[in-house]
């Protein structure tokens, strides 16, 4: 049962050093979308190292899920393994993992329903707030004005994409802070941040007890803001998108004492106003590669054996 039991060892010093090491490190603010990419292939690692482990074991325990993980593969291949050696654990750690799977499919459709909830009554308000007009298409126009003194702009997910922004707003906002503010919401949509969000919150709600999962959430809605951001900055400069946040949240507080989670408002106009030095294109390219070899590395693992009994 070794190749299991690697695969698990793998898989908890990832979900165990990752958080840790990312916590450590400065260069996720300079570079947010580099940052998603690694804690993407971190937890994409962690769970194929589980995945690979349950398929195994399951195959020791079961004759029935032997051929199907196995499929055509020479008999020198499956002998490798040694699967009648695996002994009874085999067969619990399977249902552990199987277990667990299964709990996380459901936490993520209780996310995605929830979130689907959460549009359907965003639209239902939005409604109420902006009737349409005779004639006019439930999503024909792609942005909605609302009359409001609170400053706001969200982008509402739908078949045709919607961008909603209060009359309050545009008072507020100058012709560049308003295609920012704009450009910024964009960011959001193109990069499709609100599926991120969907797996980031299911995975902590369905294992709160696994550290990376609660680290990878907190660090996804904070990373998604900065890559907007830089998204918006890089069409529209970054005082024209730190100016408009400073104009949608000064009246609540943000920028005094308040809570930790409204600090961020802050320290995204700091980072906007004083940026950091980007890595080089060619330091960027070498820590994806370096990041990919994550997921890489319990698929070699699980394949070793296999592999060495071919040559």
């Amino acid at each position: 049962m070794m190749v299991p039991i690697a695969l698990m060892i793998l898989g908890v010093l990832a979900a165990s050093m990752a958080p840790r090491l990312m916590a450590r490190s400065d260069w996720p603010d300079r570079e947010p979308v580099l940052a998603l990419w690694v804690w993407q292939c971190v937890v994409a690692g962690v769970l194929l190292c589980c995945v690979l482990a349950m398929s195994l074991s399951a195959a020791a325990a079961w004759e029935a899920v032997r051929s199907p993980v196995f499929g055509f593969a020479p008999r020198v291949v499956v002998e490798a393994y040694a699967l009648n050696a695996y002994g009874p654990w085999a067969g619990v750690l399977a249902l552990l993992l199987a277990g667990g799977g299964a709990w996380t499919a459901v936490a993520l459709t209780r996310e995605v329903r929830a979130a689907r909830a959460r549009r359907r009554q965003c639209r239902a308000d939005l409604l109420r707030r902006a009737p349409l007009m005779p004639g006019e298409e439930p999503a024909g126009e792609r942005l909605v004005v609302l009359e409001s003194e609170r400053p706001e702009a969200w982008w509402l997910q739908r078949s045709a994409a919607q961008l909603v922004i209060t009359t309050a707003a545009l008072r507020r906002l100058k012709d560049r802070q308003l295609d920012a503010l704009i450009a910024h919401e964009q960011g959001h949509a193109r990069a499709r941040h609100d599926l991120l969000l969907y797996c980031s919150s299911a995975l902590a709600s369905g294992h709160p007890q696994i550290r990376v999962f609660a680290a990878f959430r907190d660090q996804v809605h904070r990373l998604v803001e900065l890559a907007a951001d830089d998204a918006a900055s890089r069409r529209f400069g970054r005082l024209a998108i730190a100016l408009a946040l400073i104009e949608l949240n000064e009246d609540r507080g943000v920028f005094g004492p308040c809570p930790p989670q409204l600090a961020e408002v802050p320290a995204r106009v700091d980072r906007l106003l004083a940026p950091a030095p980007r890595f080089t294109a060619g330091r960027r390219l070498r820590m994806t590669a370096i990041a990919a070899l994550v997921p890489a590395v319990p698929l070699l693992v699980t394949f070793i054996p296999g592999l060495t009994a071919l040559t």
